[in-house]
């Protein structure tokens, strides 16, 4: 039985906003109105705005009438370019991605999108570690703040920046030398297959139609990701557990934790970072709620759509 690609009942109209020097893609739905907070979607790491297609359209008639949403692609993702390419390189002019950029990026966007009024936020994975940053030091900003399965990283100790600045030079060396190059795929098919390989949940109708955002055609004729390649090198700067909570006990909004029904955060760390160790840093948020998506990975906005607008709708509204 041959799958139909998934249709989008929602559809999103695309913008290019002027941010940092770079012109940030945008996705919107729905239209602003006077007195309603708009809904703020962040994506996480090697993802794209138009990931959240599948959420958008699980709300309520009631919940999105008059609500506009608002979904970027971060810098180096989807359609918001970090710098064009130099002609003698496939890569733009700077080679690494920094996390107080998203944070002065989200900063900017707001005050295009909503100077005026604070915004319900949600974030997704690293989309989720920059919200609960962004909403402990723009506390003013937010109005309800959600957190998708965004945990951080483990706790770094001193010892260990020699190794860590080494492996950042290594990794850009890499880089520059094309070993570091994300794969490509023949086919829109080949990439829908490699989203079902890492998220065995997906079915074949959203992979599909999230092959058709996450990647493009190529001058070749191979469908390359929407992602640079300079992503995936190590963070040189060691993670401060201590800053962290200091910007967590600054967050002044309602915020809303959700996870997974499976545990993702212990199969990346294999014991480095728990899942309790990330709920002893969340004691640090004022105001906290907790919530599970059931029978979802780490995807749980592909996986569970009607689960989580649900959840959503409920503590925002």
């Amino acid at each position: 039985m041959i799958s139909r690609m998934y249709q989008a009942k929602r559809i999103s109209r695309s913008e290019f906003v002027p941010i940092r020097n770079l012109a940030y893609h945008v996705r919107l739905w729905g239209e602003p109105t006077p007195g309603v907070a708009p809904l703020v979607l962040v994506h996480g790491w090697m993802d794209v705005a138009a990931s959240w297609q599948f959420m958008v359209d699980a709300l309520s008639g009631a919940f999105a009438q008059g609500r506009c949403i608002i979904a970027p692609d971060w810098r180096g993702f989807g359609l918001t370019r970090w710098q064009p390419p130099d002609e003698r390189s496939s890569m733009g002019a700077a080679d690494n991605y920094w996390f107080p950029d998203y944070l002065a990026d989200l900063d900017f966007l707001l005050d295009h999108y909503a100077p005026a009024q604070p915004v319900d936020l949600v974030g997704h994975s690293l989309g989720g570690n920059v919200v609960m940053h962004y909403a402990g030091v723009r506390p003013e900003r937010i109005r309800r703040l959600v957190n998708l399965e965004g945990f951080g990283m483990p706790a770094s100790r001193p010892a260990q920046a020699p190794a860590r600045y080494a492996r950042w030079m290594d990794e850009l060396k890499r880089l520059h030398k094309g070993d570091m190059a994300l794969k490509s795929y023949p086919n829109a098919g080949g990439v829908a297959r490699r989203l079902m390989k890492t998220n065995p949940r997906l079915d074949q109708d959203k992979a599909d139609w999230l092959a058709q955002q996450w990647a493009g055609p190529n001058a070749q004729g191979q469908w390359d990701i929407l992602g640079d390649a300079a992503h995936k090198i190590t963070n040189a700067n060691l993670n401060r557990v201590e800053e962290t909570l200091e910007i967590y006990a600054r967050i002044s909004a309602p915020t809303l934790f959700v996870q997974a029904g499976g545990d993702s955060l212990s199969g990346w760390w294999k014991g480095k970072f728990t899942l309790a160790e990330f709920h002893e840093r969340l004691r640090s948020v004022p105001q906290l709620t907790t919530g599970v998506v059931h029978d979802a990975g780490h995807m749980l906005h592909h996986d569970q759509p009607e689960q989580l607008a649900q959840l959503i709708e409920g503590f925002v509204a």
